[in-house]
């Protein structure tokens, strides 16, 4: 048996042993490649979202009528904290410094939403000229600092003059909608060239005359929640309408959505197969209406007597051809097929990660498999990712910085998955964090923040978070970093 000393051979007098280099010739193990660039295409939009209610404040400013929200808030228990619309992040005086703030971070491209109690305080009557400047001086000033605007319509602060005549419930809401609508896209489609029609139908109908949670707070059957959507798929059809013929060379438009979106639990055939199924399930009062012309048989068996009213015409206005689908997308579901071979949807365990947003479990394959079935299912040609984000209860800055890296790790793994959907052949255009600063969050008011930027509510200071800094730099290089 032979020992094998451990101990180094002692150096002649005055010599110096340098530690020879190892030969990396008898390593073993595979040789790692440099990190490959997630490069996204040359002409991809990137940019940021917020909307009019959620920043502006100036409730009254300049002949501004009063909003839903601005009268539910005001309702006892209703919004976190008794949060109100007031004030905001008085985004309607400093909008100077917020488009600054945007340069500074690359952005190069804003989706924002008009106020439509700006335009027409009551819902009716001559356009408000107050309302017309502030969004043409906004529009003026993106566009100096290049800045492209892409504006939403709708954005759910109905006018509550418009509420009080039956709001979404009633058919006269879509003449309504086509005065506001023909109004801004004459007053700014020579700057405007992008244009979504209504934001998330879900929320502003079933999410607030059914469920009660969100403005007016209605609490109203199934018929009624039906029509609402019905009216409101009306007026995206105006909507349309007026963007092709007043939106001038080069307008584009479509609707933006929150569609709900089934993940596959393995990518196999079947799995994938019931992923598509549920896709139509679930989205089929929106969808199928807008990208199939109509009804459905399984719609009219979904809602048996509680179907809406409605004249075959309101399907050629609902129908009419559009250039893109936005697609709001925070999370999403499971799905496999059940006993029967039919989609079955999996209840998350308790301790599944989740935002602060209890709604929000963190299932960034959402963005992956909401623009392919999109894509599949409906044919769409073009999607735009409209909103996407994470809302947390961020604290103050310390030492001017908020170390968001939850939501940083979320928005980052979202987009690698986005990556995957256009290798693999989805046409995904642009895409819009939400959000640039922390806002109004509906009736979670002012406690949930989702922006890159925090806003310090007393002050008004803005400071960028470390979320902020990371997407600065993903815009600008065009690639996840």
């Amino acid at each position: 048996m032979s020992i094998i000393s451990h101990t180094p051979l002692a150096p002649a007098d005055g010599q110096v042993v340098a530690p020879s280099a190892p030969d990396r010739s008898r390593m073993a193990g595979p040789v790692v490649q440099p990190i490959q660039a997630r490069q996204f295409p040359a002409s991809f939009a990137w940019g940021v979202a917020t909307s009019a209610p959620q920043i502006e404040g100036a409730v009254t400013a300049d002949g501004k009528g009063p909003s839903v929200w601005d009268t539910f808030c005001r309702v006892p228990g209703k919004v976190h904290n008794g949060d109100t619309l007031d004030v905001a992040c008085e985004h309607y005086t400093r909008y100077p410094e917020d488009i600054a703030l945007m340069a500074s971070l690359g952005v190069k491209h804003y989706r924002f939403s008009i106020a439509w109690p700006r335009i027409f305080p009551t819902g009716h009557g001559r356009p408000n000229a107050g309302g017309i400047a502030f969004y043409n001086r906004l529009i003026d000033a993106l566009l100096a600092a290049g800045i492209t605007p892409w504006i939403t319509m709708f954005h759910w602060d109905l006018p509550q003059a418009l509420e009080d005549e039956g709001g979404w419930r009633v058919r006269g809401i879509a003449e309504a909608f086509r005065l506001y609508a023909e109004t801004i896209v004459k007053a700014y489609g020579d700057r405007v060239k992008h244009w979504f029609t209504l934001n998330e139908i879900l929320c502003f109908t079933k999410l607030a005359y059914g469920v009660g949670e969100k403005a007016p707070g209605g609490r109203e059957g199934e018929a009624v929640v039906n029509q609402t959507f019905h009216h409101a798929l009306m007026c995206h059809g105006v909507g349309v309408q007026a963007v092709r013929e007043f939106g001038g060379p080069g307008a584009k438009v479509g609707m933006a959505d929150n569609s709900f979106i089934p993940v596959p639990v393995t990518e196999t055939e079947s799995e994938v197969e019931m992923a598509r199924q549920a896709f139509v399930q679930q989205n089929i009062r929106v969808l199928d209406p807008i990208y199939r012309g109509g009804y459905s048989a399984a719609y009219f068996a979904t809602v048996g007597a509680d179907v809406p009213k409605f004249h075959d015409d309101d399907f050629k206005l609902i129908a009419l051809p559009t250039d893109f689908l936005g697609l709001n997308i925070y999370t999403g579901y499971f799905v496999r097929a059940n006993v029967r071979g039919e989609p079955e949807v999996l209840q998350l365990p308790p301790n599944y990660p989740r935002a602060d947003s209890q709604w929000l479990n963190l299932n960034a394959r959402a963005m992956y498999w909401g623009p392919r079935l999109a894509a599949e299912v409906y044919g769409v040609p073009e999607i735009c990712i409209t909103e996407n984000g994470a809302g947390y209860d961020d604290g103050d800055p310390i030492d001017d910085e908020v170390l968001d890296l939850h939501r940083l790790d979320y928005v980052r793994g979202c987009l690698n998955e986005l990556k995957h959907a256009i290798d693999d052949g989805v046409n995904v255009s642009s895409y819009f964090l939400w959000s640039l600063m922390d806002n109004f969050e509906w009736q979670d008011g002012y406690r949930r923040r989702f922006g890159i930027v925090h806003v310090d509510f007393a002050t008004q200071k803005r400071t960028p978070k470390l979320s902020a800094r990371w997407y600065a730099r993903t815009m600008a290089e065009n690639r996840v970093m």
